[in-house]
């Protein structure tokens, strides 16, 4: 495992420029023309920061201003200049160019993603708040996306057992007035327009909104739907040590779902990239969205700052669907399933954080002291498909391209629940520099987690079976965190740390809570990570780690019936490297590789041993992404993705192929404010499956595919 590592460091310290280009560098920072070190969206000033990923030198996921070269954790940043200048129209999109962590299908309806081996669809956080719900996660209104890799529940609480991706948004400036318009429209007619509009009021306060709308199209048969969002968001300085953002959200999205393709002889099915294995008519989803949030920040005095965030949000999600389950070569026949699925949900947060910066005789502190408390009321039901000529939930018919498919409803109710969650937590974490060289951080955190539920049908059958209908939990839980640095300089960190987080027995999205899961306890994570940061010049990063993350009482889908989950516990063992910056001064890169070795432990069959290889989780992904500016108007970009081979699922016998995917890009500046650019993604049209989310529902990569946007900001 450290052969790579020294191999690593060898390569970055090759590629990175010399001692007097690293001094020439620092003295004309601020005329470097890097989209990728822009510090904000708005931002005319291009800046450098020491010790920075893109122009960052901190991450607002940390809670704390520590330097990303001192914190002992894997973590990238993607910009809103990046995620425009690669084409990214997805969190899918950002996280593929991203080591250690792969996309999954998430039913066609979802973000769902693997890091570290750890599958969820919940671990996703928006300005470090909790954002569980299930949908897809639009990109129009962001500054940047910050990717924590390992576990680390004492800044986020429940979950993130392999890590988290938080989405920081815009937010009103006093610095100017503008507006900037753009769109885009691919191959296959898929077509976005958005709009930024920053108006400063006065030097104290400010308006923003930012839109978008996307007319939605792929390369499959029968895809399609639209979606559009609205965020205005109000800035004030209060004072000169107070400031107050307010902000609002509302999402609609409304798109048919597409859940892949079955497989034959264990791989994805032949033949059929158009074809659509469902119901353009039923097979849809739809989401509306409200969310609405008020931050406050003051600075106590020199030492000490505070900061508070209340976030409610309604989320109201429809998801039907048909799905395959099999397809029989010999009888050219194909079998289907099926299932609705409605939602609602409110939230309500209230989260607390204080900072102080001191010294305590020589050492020096970085203290947070954080609480968060919130409420979570969810109903869901849930409908099974019933065809008329089987009189069952699945149906098995002759194929045919389109599918014919047979006369179909829905059963009365096989769900219907209504559930509320309470979580409290604080939490305690200290950063102390014991000297120049040498930083431990220490921290812990307490979660109160009480969930109850009332199950409607239960309820209505009486008790006679030994199940009321009502069900409840409640777990107490602490979350550690410890880790040591030492920095030979300013530039380079060593590092160890080890970090836990816990799941409640209730799932990822807290649908429901059984006889059975109530008498569980907890799924626990523990990560253990030692890894290098190694700024080498101002504009160019190199970081490395080796990690383990294990997991115990954990769940994962039921390869033999994927709407159910099975207890397992896994283990993953990995190697990843990245390298983010300014190779020369018009060559910039960002280049990441993971190796990635996750199993499951403790199976036992007929006496024996039989750990299985954790599902959508590529041994070997390689990424890499170079933009060079040619001139003042002319820059390309040019990309690539590997993965190796995956399981589809636990069964380990369906497998997705490996594949070497290669992107490019061309921008030409028209004017200082007005920009076009043309992204070629799958540049020698790859065949590839990216993910699956079981055996017989697996994606289908993008064939060749062009997307033409043009920017103007006035």
């Amino acid at each position: 495992m450290f052969k790579p590592v020294i191999l690593s460091i060898a390569i970055a310290v090759a590629l990175s420029p010399s001692e007097t280009q690293a001094a020439e560098s620092s003295s004309v920072s601020s005329a470097v023309s890097s989209p990728f070190l822009l510090a904000a969206a708005g931002d005319i000033e291009r800046i450098t920061v020491r010790g920075a990923y893109f122009g960052k030198q901190n991450a607002d996921s940390l809670k704390t201003p520590t330097l990303l070269v001192d914190v002992p954790q894997s973590l990238s940043v993607v910009t809103d200049v990046q995620i425009r200048e690669q084409g990214f129209q997805s969190l899918a999109d950002i996280l593929q160019y991203t080591p250690g962590a792969s996309i999954g299908q998430g039913e066609g309806h979802r973000d769902q993603m693997t890091i570290r081996g750890q599958n969820t669809t919940a671990d996703f956080f928006i300005d470090g708040l909790r954002d569980d719900v299930q949908y897809f996660r639009p990109l129009y209104n962001l500054e940047r996306v910050e990717i924590l890799r390992g576990a680390n529940a004492l800044l986020f609480g429940r979950g993130g057992g392999g890590g988290i991706v938080n989405r920081v948004t815009k937010t009103a400036s006093t610095k100017e007035t503008f507006t900037a318009l753009n769109a885009n429209i691919d191959t296959f007619a898929n077509a976005v327009v958005g709009v930024d509009h920053n108006i400063a009021l006065n030097d104290d306060q400010a308006f923003r909104i930012n839109g978008f709308y996307e007319q939605l199209d792929n390369h499959r048969d029968e895809y399609d739907g639209e979606r559009f969002a609205i965020n205005p968001t109000y800035s004030a300085n209060l004072s000169d040590v107070t400031q107050l953002v307010l902000s609002y959200e509302y999402i609609d999205d409304d798109r048919v779902v597409d859940r892949g393709v079955p497989s034959l002889n264990n791989a994805p099915l032949q033949g059929v990239d158009k074809t659509f294995f469902g119901s353009p008519d039923l097979n849809v989803t739809t989401l509306q969205a409200h969310v609405a949030r008020a931050r406050i920040d003051h600075q106590l005095n020199e030492s000490w700052s505070i900061n508070a965030t209340l976030q409610y949000a309604d989320f109201d999600k429809l998801y039907q669907n048909l799905y395959p389950t099999g397809y029989d070569a010999v009888q050219n026949t194909v079998s289907l399933d099926g299932y609705r699925d409605a939602t609602e949900r409110e939230n309500l947060i209230l989260q607390f954080n204080a900072v102080g910066q001191f010294e305590t005789g020589s050492i020096e502190h970085t203290l947070l002291v954080g609480a968060e408390h919130g409420n979570q009321d969810t109903s869901n039901s849930r409908r099974d498909t019933l065809f008329v000529d089987s009189n069952d939930d699945q149906i098995t018919f002759a194929f045919s391209d389109p599918l014919v498919i047979p006369a179909v409803g829905f059963t009365d109710f096989v769900r219907d629940s209504a559930s509320d969650v309470t979580f409290s937590s604080v939490f305690l974490q200290d950063e102390i520099k014991l000297n120049e060289q040498f930083i431990v951080v220490a921290g812990l955190r307490y979660d109160s987690f009480d969930i109850d539920v009332v199950d409607a049908i239960e309820a209505a059958n009486g008790t006679i079976d030994g199940n009321s209908g009502l069900l409840g939990r409640k777990d107490n839980e602490t979350s550690p965190r410890l880790g040591a640095i030492y920095k030979p300089n300013d530039d380079l960190s060593f590092y160890v740390s080890m970090s836990k987080s816990f799941l409640p027995r209730s799932g990822d999205q807290f649908l429901s809570l059984t006889p059975s899961s109530q008498a569980l306890a907890p799924e626990e994570f523990e990560n253990k990570e030692f890894g290098i940061k190694w700024n080498l010049s101002d504009n160019l990063s190199f970081t490395t780690a080796i990690f383990e993350v294990t997991r115990e009482n954990g769940t994962v889908t039921d390869p033999n019936n994927p709407e159910n989950s099975i207890i397992t516990g896994t283990k993953t063992k990995g190697f990843e490297i990245q390298l983010v910056g300014y190779v020369t001064e018009k060559w910039q890169v960002n280049a990441g590789y993971s190796n990635l070795d996750a199993d499951e432990t403790g199976r036992v069959v007929e006496g024996n041993l039989a750990n299985r290889v954790l599902s959508q989780v590529p041994e070997n992904m390689l990424t890499i992404w170079n933009h060079y500016q040619w001139d003042d108007k002319w820059a390309f970009g040019l990309g690539l993705i590997h993965q190796s081979e995956q399981y589809a699922s636990l069964n380990n016998t369906v497998e997705l192929p490996d594949f070497t995917r290669v992107d490019a890009a061309v921008y030409y500046d028209i004017t200082e404010n007005t920009k076009v650019q043309l992204n070629i993604e799958n540049l020698f049209d790859e065949d590839y499956y990216p993910a699956a989310h079981n055996d017989n529902n697996i994606s289908i990569g993008e064939p060749l595919n062009a997307r033409v946007s043009v920017s103007y900001k006035f």
